[in-house]
């Protein structure tokens, strides 16, 4: 895999467990607002780091570290992925993938193999307005609609989660996108907060107050709703 960054104890990236969070190179997004850039439009295989080094960690810290967390850029275009999931479970811990849903094949082969207890997806917007959020022009979103099918049925712990920002999400938006994940288990409504390894700058976090209202419209859809990142 093209790994490219690890954070080795991490306490936010999996609810309730201490996780590794691997970091993998590449994206077939353009999320203006990502704050994760140079492993999207950077030279990200010149800072790689070797899977050896990642697994070598993880042997050593075995009962410090619960689980480890895969994520981006985008996790699903590494081909050797469920590879280093299997090895990732033969040392003993829990995984989670983060994904933005663009690959459901991928997501579905992993979950079927058992290399997966948790998954988080990004809701990035109302299905109309994902071009815009995500920076590219022709986005399949039978692909995306899939991928939160699959994760609707229940064939592995997961989350939709959106980051809010006032330049991209409407109420009418955040309506939308209730209405289309209905019926599921957990969506996490998450603040924005502008940093230097953003791929562009300016844009306007959704306040608490506002972000408050928005949580009001899963009333009734989905079974847990929560926010992170607001003060």
């Amino acid at each position: 895999m093209i790994i490219c960054g690890i954070e080795k104890f991490s306490m936010v990236d999996y609810d309730t467990k201490i996780a590794c969070t691997v970091f993998t190179g590449g994206c077939n997004f353009r999320c203006p607002f990502c704050h994760n850039g140079e492993l999207v439009v950077g030279n990200f295989a010149a800072n790689q780091i070797s899977e050896d080094y990642v697994l070598d960690y993880l042997e050593k810290r075995k009962g410090l570290v619960d689980a480890v967390c895969v994520t981006g850029g985008e996790a699903t275009l590494q081909k050797d992925l469920p590879e280093f999931y299997e090895k990732v479970r033969k040392l003993g811990y829990m995984t989670k993938l983060d994904t933005n849903g663009l690959k459901p094949d991928t997501l579905k082969s992993l979950i079927d193999n058992n290399l997966l207890d948790y998954v988080a997806m990004d809701i990035k917007n109302s299905k109309a307005k994902y071009p815009l959020t995500t920076g590219v022009e022709n986005v399949d979103m039978s692909k995306i609609e899939a991928s939160v099918d699959i994760l609707k049925s229940g064939a592995v712990d997961y989350e939709f989660r959106t980051t809010l920002i006032k330049e991209f999400h409407t109420a009418e938006d955040i309506k939308e996108i209730s209405e289309w994940i209905s019926g599921a288990k957990r969506y996490f409504m998450q603040h924005y907060k502008d940093n230097e390894g953003c791929i562009s700058h300016g844009y306007t976090p959704v306040e608490k107050a506002e972000a408050e209202e928005f949580k009001k419209l899963f009333d009734n859809k989905v079974q847990i709703i929560g926010m992170r990142g607001f003060n």
